[in-house]
């Protein structure tokens, strides 16, 4: 064990994990470290070999996987991956790469990837981590585990106004929901609370309480003196 602090975030998809992780850990001074924007990379880059998803294997997404380094953002505070050398979160945030990435994080070798990549961002830094896996397998000694939750309606909501970039029709917000749900099925072996994790229900908190909540949860198990950054402003 290192004396650096990882603060774990764990929670289904669309709960708001990797935004109010990058938040916490900027009110923080931490870094962050999106583990699920590894398995939509390790996704995106096979997308690229035009095979058809229903025929990869294991090995052959760990493979291409080679093409990704995990590094920190010019901006210093989050971990990104880049995709020979450039970076690619539009890429990551598409559809064929949502569509599919289910299927990658379900394979056991890029599981391992995955976790030894966030391990190795955590080696020398304190972090705030996000994805799944993270309070249970990942980090299973975190000081502080956090597992968020939010009804799937409201999951959909926040989504595609992150998405469309407006306040998305009650049918809009239907279908997502639908994606969402058999989501959830999809990942259900690796979104598992841990025992110790303090769940938290999003569905009726701002962003801005949900990251106070954490800060001062944070800053209770660490120690830490208030930092004079984001929301405190």
């Amino acid at each position: 064990m290192t004396g650096f602090v990882v603060i774990a975030i764990d929670g289904p998809a669309a709960s708001g994990k990797s935004s109010t992780a990058q938040w916490v850990a900027r009110r923080l001074g931490y870094f962050h470290v999106d583990s699920g924007s590894l398995y939509r990379a390790a996704t995106a880059v096979q997308l690229d070999t035009n095979t058809a998803p229903e025929s990869w294997s294991d090995e052959q997404v760990l493979d291409a996987a080679g093409r990704v380094r995990f590094v920190p953002a010019r901006d210093g505070g989050t971990f990104t991956p880049l995709i020979d050398g450039a970076e690619c979160d539009e890429q990551l945030r598409g559809s064929e790469v949502t569509r599919n990435v289910s299927r990658v994080a379900q394979m056991p070798r890029v599981r391992d990837w995955v976790n030894t990549q966030v391990r190795r961002a955590a080696a020398m830094r304190n972090v705030v981590v996000d994805g799944r896996d993270i309070g249970t397998v990942v980090f299973p000694d975190a000081p502080l585990k956090v597992f968020l939750v939010a009804d799937p309606w409201e999951r959909a909501r926040r989504r595609l106004i992150q998405r469309l970039g407006r306040h998305p029709n009650d049918q809009e917000i239907a279908e997502e929901t639908e994606l969402i749900v058999k989501r959830d099925a999809k990942d259900a072996t690796q979104t598992v609370q841990a025992a110790d994790a303090v769940l938290i229900d999003t569905t009726f908190l701002t962003q801005e309480e949900q990251v106070e909540r954490i800060v001062a949860l944070a800053r209770a198990v660490t120690h830490r003196p208030s930092a004079t950054s984001g929301i405190d402003d």
